[in-house]
C-alpha cells in the first residue's frame, strides 16, 4: 500500500486495537508501570507501517528512530511502530530484531534509544508456544517499541524495584491464566 492508497479506516482500526491492548494489558495489568504517564500525557506516537518487505520496514524504522531522537520528549516520548503487513512469523520477527539493533548501532543511537519487542506469537526462550508467560509481550500485531534511554532511567528512579517487573508480570499472567486473559482483554473481568 502506498500513502495515496492507504485505507484510513484500516489504520484507525489497527491503531485502536493497539491502543486497547496498551490501555487494557500494558497499563491495566500494570505490565509496564512507566506506560501510563506517557499515555495520559499523549506522548506516545502510533505509526502503522505499510511495509511488506524487510527493506522497506528497515527504512521506516530508520525514519522513526531519527524522528524520535530529534523530537522534543514532551511531544513524543516513545513510538510504537506497528507492522500489520510483515513479520507475522515470530522467528522472522525475531531475526529482524537483530537487524533493527544493528541499525540502532549504525545510527549511533545505542545508549540513546532502545527497541523493545512485542508480537502476537511472542515466545520467551524456554517456553512453549501456548505458555501464558508469553502473553506479557504479546500484542495484536508485530510492534517495535522505540524508547528513550533517558526516559527509562527517569522512570526507574521513580520505580526502584524496576528489576522485579519481569517476575511480577509473570505472576500476574499466571494468576489470570488463558481464560482470565481473554476475559480481561474483552473487558469482562476486573482484578
Amino acid at each position: 500500500m502506498t500513502d495515496s492508497t492507504r485505507d484510513d479506516h484500516d489504520v484507525a482500526r489497527i491503531t485502536g486495537e493497539v491502543r486497547h491492548w496498551l490501555t487494557r494489558a500494558v497499563i491495566g495489568l500494570n505490565l509496564c508501570p512507566f506506560a501510563k504517564s506517557v499515555h495520559v500525557k499523549g506522548q506516545v506516537r502510533y505509526v502503522v507501517s505499510d511495509a511488506t518487505r524487510d527493506e522497506d520496514l528497515l527504512d521506516e524504522l530508520e525514519r522513526e528512530l531519527t524522528l524520535l531522537v530529534e523530537s522534543d520528549p514532551e511531544a513524543i516520548d516513545t513510538t510504537l511502530l506497528i507492522v500489520p503487513h510483515a513479520l507475522s512469523d515470530f522467528l522472522a520477527y525475531n531475526d529482524f530484531l537483530y537487524v533493527a539493533d544493528q541499525l540502532l548501532q549504525s545510527l549511533r543511537l545505542d545508549g540513546t534509544l532502545q527497541i523493545a519487542s512485542f508480537h502476537p506469537q511472542y515466545r520467551f526462550e524456554g517456553t512453549g508456544p501456548d505458555d501464558i508467560e508469553n502473553y506479557t509481550n504479546r500484542a495484536p500485531y508485530p510492534i517495535f517499541h522505540l524508547l528513550r534511554e533517558d526516559s527509562i532511567a527517569r522512570a526507574a528512579e521513580v520505580f526502584p524495584e524496576a528489576e522485579d517487573i519481569y517476575e511480577r508480570n509473570m505472576e500476574t499472567v499466571r494468576r489470570l491464566g488463558h481464560a482470565g486473559w481473554l476475559e480481561w482483554m474483552a473487558g469482562k473481568s476486573d482484578l
